[in-house]
Order: structure tokens, then sequence, then C-alpha cells
């Protein structure tokens, strides 16, 4: 991997990772564009490398 250090993510969240990136390739985007827009994918959907589940999301109501 290019940027960062990958080892806070779960494997589901860099396989998902994979997944995107492969997909983006198959479009024609270069493999670095590919793996950049893939990961910026997984930290918005997952908000970052966060490895544990509970209380992650912060409620609404305060």
């Amino acid at each position: 991997m290019s940027q960062g250090d990958k080892s806070a993510y779960t494997d589901k969240q860099k396989r998902k990772a994979q997944h995107i990136e492969d997909s983006y390739e198959e479009k024609g985007v270069s493999h670095e564009e590919a793996e950049k827009r893939a990961w910026a994918t997984v930290n918005k959907q997952d908000g970052g490398g966060n490895k544990s589940g509970s209380g992650r999301k912060n409620s609404k109501s305060k």
C-alpha cells in the first residue's frame, strides 16, 4: 500500500478496499488513483481504521 499504515484496519475493511480498487481498475483508472479512491471510500463508509465495533458512532442527542 502506498500511503499510510493500514494495520489499524480490519480484515473486512481491507477486503472491501481491495474489491473497490479492483473495480476502479477494471474501469480504466490507474492503480495508484484506484487505491486512493478505494481507501477514501472505506474511510467515509466506516469512519476510518477503527478495530472496535462497540461505541464507534457518536449519538446525535446531546
